[in-house]
């Protein structure tokens, strides 16, 4: 794999004004096609069958993911606090001040989006919803403080000025600005980012504007015809670019060494295009562009139109738990898995998600799962590995029970277990991370505006 950029769009008819302490985002509805998957955790085993020489059962590390992480942090963000205790008053007793305020509540408006559009028209219906960003960096090297600037895509979310990039278009960044297809700028607020799923929140002070209509990425299939909207070298602002879906569920690495579950496309996806709107043809917001292959092959052909963006389904309820809540939460069972290698399936092993390790006290380990089990089937359906369980733990919402078939020396055993909710802040790592931006001893010289 060569050099993977991460890049950096959107807009749809207005509907209901938002009520006080609420806002509104418009969910396009149409018949309902295929449906897609989603992501868990990933490395290799061996077989169980014991042969002269041993060799070890998992084949690479595993890699965390969004629907089964091993650990959980609780947020300090959002509700009501508990704010300073004051001691003493008349009758020596204490006050204890308990802080409210309104709480953000997300109303959803379905429209007919059941018409197929030309590219023309779902440019025309969704540009006023496509912003720019830009960033102010600040670096600290060998005692001088410098600023670079950065440039990237986002979409308008809500018509009370939430707006969706991705996070590396706005990490370590100092300020943030959003620009509108009218020419209007805005200084933005960064409420909330999940690093993991590379998206982030942001809130401009602003009102009536036009937000896009959110689609259905589990309705894609290879082929269908997709629309990207973006400022491509953070010059060619509200570019439009179109092309089809290439794959679905690709599992890309990306130069952070995170791994992703992505949409391919062959839509041209330059540094800039990060964090726009891919559309289908119904004008619906299916995913968030922010990568691409680029430069060229080992073998040194070179690489063309292989650029990738987010499912939209895959991040939108992380989208709503920062807006709603100030933190991320995420539906888990605490286990790290892998898939079934192929030589350990060649000894009789069955398929599944192969548990690597379980975290201590969460939702696996109550329910009797150990390290080294292999989990082929959840509630009768059967699985081939760790993506399948990942998409069905996602789906899922704390409290909600599963039951997994799962594998273990020999014997095949039921296991019942409560999906949890991991809970992290959803800005929990800015501040230290433009602390070190600030405290570094040499520059970036590739910067993120991708």
């Amino acid at each position: 794999m060569d050099n993977m950029e991460n890049k950096n769009e959107n807009a749809q008819e207005q509907q209901n004004a938002p009520v006080d302490g609420e806002y509104s985002f418009f969910y396009g509805h149409k018949p309902k096609e295929e449906q897609s998957s989603t992501q868990d955790e990933a490395v290799k085993a061996e077989p169980g069958t014991p042969k002269a020489e041993k060799k070890p059962f998992w084949k690479k590390p595993s890699a965390m993911v969004a629907g089964v992480l091993v650990a959980a942090m609780l947020a300090g963000f959002g509700g009501s606090a508990i704010g300073n205790a004051v001691f003493g008053g008349s009758n020596g007793g204490t006050t204890v001040y308990e802080g409210k305020r309104p709480t953000t509540v997300i109303n959803t408006a379905s429209i007919d989006t059941s018409k197929q559009m030309t590219a023309a028209e779902v440019y025309a219906a969704n540009v006023n919803s496509t912003v720019g960003i830009t960033t102010q960096v600040t670096t600290n090297y060998w005692g001088y403080t410098t600023q670079s600037a950065a440039s990237g895509s986002g979409f308008i979310y809500s018509s009370d000025g939430y707006i969706i990039t991705n996070y590396h278009v706005i990490e370590s960044a100092s300020s943030i600005k959003v620009t509108l297809y009218d020419g209007k700028s805005y200084d933005a607020q960064l409420v909330g980012y999940d690093e993991s799923n590379d998206v982030a929140v942001l809130k401009i002070d602003a009102k009536d504007l036009t937000p896009v209509t959110i689609g259905d990425s589990g309705n894609l299939n290879v082929g269908d015809s997709v629309i990207a909207i973006g400022n491509p070298l953070g010059e060619l602002t509200f570019s439009l670019t179109s092309g089809a879906v290439s794959a679905l569920d690709r599992e890309v690495t990306m130069s952070n060494n995170v791994t992703m579950e992505l949409i391919q496309t062959d839509c041209a996806i330059n540094s800039g295009n990060s964090g726009g709107a891919l559309f289908n043809l119904y004008g619906e917001v299916i995913g968030i562009t922010n990568a691409k292959y680029s430069g060229s092959s080992v073998s040194g052909a070179s690489i063309d139109n292989i650029g990738f963006a987010i499912p939209i389904n895959s991040v939108r309820s992380i989208v709503d738990s920062i807006i709603e809540k100030g933190y991320v939460a995420k539906p888990y069972i605490g286990v790290m898995v892998a898939d079934v290698s192929d030589e350990a399936k060649s000894y009789g092993t069955p398929a599944g998600a192969a548990v690597a390790s379980v975290t201590e006290g969460g939702p696996a380990e109550k329910a009797g799962l150990q390290a080294n089990d292999i989990i082929t089937a959840v509630n009768g359906k059967e699985i081939s590995g760790k993506s399948d369980l990942s998409s069905i733990i996602a789906d899922c919402a704390a409290g909600d029970k599963l039951t997994l078939s799962v594998y273990r020396q020999g014997q095949t055993l039921t296991v019942t277990v409560t999906v949890g909710e991991q809970t992290t802040s959803a800005l929990a790592n800015q501040q230290q991370s433009q602390q070190s931006q600030q405290q570094q001893t040499m520059p970036d010289i590739f910067g993120f505006g991708g």
